[in-house]
Formats: structure tokens, C-alpha cells, sequence
């Protein structure tokens, strides 16, 4: 994909590694959609901030609507309320799999035709390397990123004979306000983001980032034991 003459909406724009992929794609001539809750909060020069919530529908059409041109969506919007599976509020289960899962897929919904009517295009969805594995600690947001992945991989058998090219990007800590409390290696956000656009102009479908998330992908060959040593 053409990266200097793309028109991009990226979701959760207004701060991480949203921010950072609007700045990369606009660095590269992109015309660059912001979308944000709170779009006043979008700080970013050259690009048009666009009000979006992903877990209200009327929000996503009106969205839509409003960004008619677009060949390049990017889901990035993203919640981590540190929910439990088991001792967790539903609210916050609810929250995960509604902006991550049921979120994404709506902004795709909305505007695979609009894509399709350019074209075509290209969709990228901002997975992690939790789609891969579980971690107690942070259960409610893997099993939404799980479940993203496996939407990821069922809309690209379905949009691809519309000229749509569905990504993902696998990547572990950032240093974004999501992690603040992490204290292991984090990833600057600026580099995930040209990894991500690199991968979007060759057409890659899986674009993993990091070294833990490679990792993680090449121990699930190995089964439960591999990837949860504690089970060998």
C-alpha cells in the first residue's frame, strides 16, 4: 500500500501508540484522521481530529459518515481495567471484550464498504502479544484480545476478495500510560508504530514486533507446556 497517499483513521489517536502511529503516518504524507472520545484532546499538527467511541454504534456510523475517504483504518482503542476472570466486575469484562473485540469489529463494519467503494485498502488491528497467552493478572484484557485475533483472522478470509488487507500487529510492553506500572522492558511507542506502517505497506498480515511476542508464537507450537511451563 501507497503509505503518502493513504487516507487513515486511527482509533484511540489521542494519546500511546495511537499518537504515535497518527505522527508516523502523517510524517509519511498520509492524510491522518484522529479519532478519540474526547477529540478535543487530539495534540497532533496536520491531522483531523474526529470524534469516535468505539463501544457506541451511533458514534462508529457517525464516524463513518464523516470520514467517507478513508482506505486505511488502523483499531487501537483500547481499555485495560486489570479485571480478574474469576473475582473481576462484569462491568469490567464487559468493558474489555466491547472495546476490544465487539469495538473493533464494529469500526470494521462500518467501514469495510467504505474502504471497498475507495478501492480498497487495508484494515490493521492493534492486537498484543496477550492474544497469544493468558496471564491471570490481566485476564479480562486477554481473552478480548484473544477473541480480536480470531476476528482478525476470520475478516480477512471475508474482506480480502473486496481488495481489503486485514493485518495484526503482535507487540508486548509499551511505554504508554497502559503500562506505567510495568517495571520490565518497554517498547517506545514511536518504534511499534514504524514497524506497524512498514508492515502496512508490504502487506504483511502478522506484524510482531518484539521478541516476546516471537517467542510467545513459536512456544505454541509446543502446546500447553510450552507456553505455560508451570503445566510441563
Amino acid at each position: 500500500m501507497d503509505i503518502s497517499a493513504a487516507t487513515a483513521l486511527v482509533t484511540g489517536a489521542n494519546r500511546g501508540l495511537g499518537r504515535a502511529l497518527a505522527q508516523e503516518l502523517t510524517a509519511r504524507g498520509a492524510t491522518v484522521y484522529a479519532a478519540a472520545r474526547r477529540p478535543e484532546q487530539v495534540d497532533l499538527p496536520g491531522v483531523k481530529a474526529i470524534q469516535l467511541d468505539v463501544t457506541d454504534p451511533a458514534s462508529v456510523a457517525a464516524a463513518a459518515e464523516a470520514a467517507g475517504d478513508v482506505n486505511l483504518l488502523i483499531n487501537n482503542a483500547g481499555t485495560s481495567t486489570g479485571a480478574d476472570l474469576l473475582t473481576g466486575e462484569w462491568d469490567d469484562l464487559r468493558l474489555e471484550l466491547d472495546t476490544h473485540y465487539l469495538g473493533s469489529l464494529r469500526v470494521i463494519r462500518a467501514f469495510a464498504a467504505v474502504i471497498e467503494a475507495r478501492g480498497g485498502g487495508a484494515v490493521l488491528n492493534i492486537l498484543s502479544v496477550l492474544s497469544w497467552i493468558g496471564l491471570p493478572s490481566v485476564g479480562a484484557y486477554a481473552a478480548a484480545k484473544s477473541a480480536a485475533w480470531s476476528m482478525t483472522n476470520t475478516v480477512r478470509q471475508q474482506l480480502a476478495p473486496r481488495g481489503i488487507t486485514v493485518s495484526a500487529l503482535h507487540v508486548g510492553y509499551m511505554d504508554t500510560d497502559m503500562a506505567r506500572h510495568v517495571t520490565q522492558p518497554k517498547t517506545d511507542p514511536a518504534v511499534v508504530a514504524r514497524a506497524a506502517v512498514d508492515g502496512i505497506a508490504s502487506g504483511t498480515y502478522e506484524i510482531v514486533v518484539d521478541d516476546l511476542s516471537r517467542k510467545v508464537r513459536a512456544d505454541l507450537a509446543g502446546g500447553v507446556a510450552a507456553v505455560y511451563p508451570q503445566f510441563a
